[in-house]
């Protein structure tokens, strides 16, 4: 049993799992937010109902989100000692500042929201609703900190065996963090809107609800078309900056194994890792190349550049970018079509085009886990990219056999935890947005 390969596989269960909650967090609070905003200046019961009801889903996002991230907080002592005691003094630090600067902000004001309704004034409660969005979109800033600090580190030297800090800002906003930031809030506010414009889906085409369902549908969806459009030019920016900090990451992106000019920009392709070629393969000529640098004389490294032992794997990280991106597609296509019809103003008619919305709510997750594994996979065999590499940064007096069982108690305890949170979940969608009571 290789504990490095356990190791890796019981993070990513529990950071895949974790994963599912704050990406739901930042669309739903968004959208309570805008609710708050219209109850706050029109006064109309419709929009406090609605936000009501949104609250609770997002009470039960939150707690199953609180007990999913603690697992990861403590899997770095127990399974990543090597790493933390290398590294720990610089990513330590966004990890205690997301505890007691965004954690708790979003904690305290989200009690408001769930228990305060009645107790406070509606301009409190307005705060309170901005102050758990902020909390919450804050909380993903110090975690994007952390993590594009893996991925593009700076600000530090390594001293003693060590890094050690030497300019905060520097390592903080490093060349991936903005960028990873957006991209991902933007993920988080996809994933948000269409489980919301999914539902709303639901109660019309249950001729439930409709006067509720089709203002929560209407605002939803309109979330939903703006951020999947603009998501493809963050993927973009996104991709750019992989391809100049992390090329051997995007050379396994496209599975692109020699360096070329005129770089094709893969749509399918079946790597063969052994005999370091693509046993078949579709692509467009230049456009990759293009993409990078709008020249498609442009050069782009192929992994052959590459010693042996410093690339990634390919097959993971390729399927998981490609299936991010025709995912990507797929939702402005729904989101074109949805233009269409609120032009047509025909949205509320179309059953199928309902039955579309309501069955892709799953969508947006995959896409974010595919991207995840992607964007992990692809900075391997590195924990920290050039600096740390994944064989030396575990826990070394951790056998594989404990490692191995304990993976297999997350993985009954995270399916346990996740039926709970489907099963309560469409147990608040049959109460419905009139029926649910505060405190509920």
């Amino acid at each position: 049993m290789n504990p490095v390969l356990l190791s890796r596989i019981q993070f990513g269960l529990a950071a895949s799992f974790h994963f599912i909650f704050p990406s739901t967090t930042f669309g739903l609070i968004l959208i309570i937010l805008i609710f708050e905003i219209l109850y706050f200046k029109k006064g109309e019961e419709l929009y406090f109902k609605i936000s009501n009801f949104l609250i609770k889903i997002l009470a039960l996002v939150f707690v199953l989100g609180v007990a999913s991230g603690i697992v990861l907080e403590f899997s770095f002592g127990n399974n990543w000692a090597n790493y933390s005691r290398m590294v720990g003094d610089i990513f330590g630090a966004p990890l205690a500042a997301e505890g007691i600067f965004a954690f708790f902000l979003e904690s305290v004001f989200l009690g408001v929201l769930v228990f305060g309704r009645n107790r406070v004034s509606k301009k409190f409660f307005l705060l309170s609703t901005f102050l758990v969005f902020f909390g919450s979109h804050l909380s993903g800033l110090w975690i994007i900190i952390a993590n594009s600090w893996m991925q593009t580190p700076m600000g530090f030297k390594i001293e003693a065996g060590r890094a050690l800090l030497t300019n905060f800002l520097e390592a903080a906003i490093n060349k991936s963090t903005i960028i990873r930031y957006i991209h991902t809030i933007i993920a988080g506010w996809i994933t948000g809107s269409l489980l919301l414009a999914g539902i709303s889906s639901y109660y019309i085409l249950k001729n439930r609800l409709l006067e509720y369902s089709k203002v929560l549908l209407r605002i939803s969806l309109l979330i939903f078309i703006i951020t999947s459009i603009t998501q493809l030019f963050t993927g973009h920016i996104h991709s750019v900056q992989v391809a100049n900090t992390q090329p051997e990451k995007m050379a396994a992106y496209e599975a692109l194994w020699e360096t070329k000019r005129f770089a094709p920009f893969s749509i399918f392709a079946i790597p063969d890792e052994k005999n370091e070629k693509n046993v078949f393969y579709i692509g467009i000529p230049g456009l990759l190349s293009f993409l990078i640098d709008f020249n498609p004389e442009y050069e782009v490294k192929g992994l052959l550049e590459f010693k042996k032992d410093e690339r990634p794997p390919v097959i993971l990280p390729f399927y998981s970018y490609h299936i991010m991106i025709f995912l990507g597609f797929y939702f402005i296509l729904i989101s074109i079509i949805g233009i269409y019809l609120f032009l047509k103003k025909n949205i509320y008619n179309e059953k199928w085009y309902l039955k579309i919305l309501l069955y892709s709510i799953p969508l947006p997750y995959i896409a974010n886990e595919f991207g995840w594994i992607g964007a992990e996979v692809g900075r391997q065999p590195w924990a920290v990219y050039k600096v740390l590499k994944t064989k030396d940064a575990i826990s070394p007096s951790v056998p594989g056999g404990q490692i191995l069982f304990s993976l297999m108690m997350f993985s009954i305890i995270y399916l346990f935890l996740l039926t709970i949170f489907i099963y309560l979940m469409k147990k608040f969608v049959k109460i419905g947005i009139e029926e649910i009571k505060e405190g509920y």
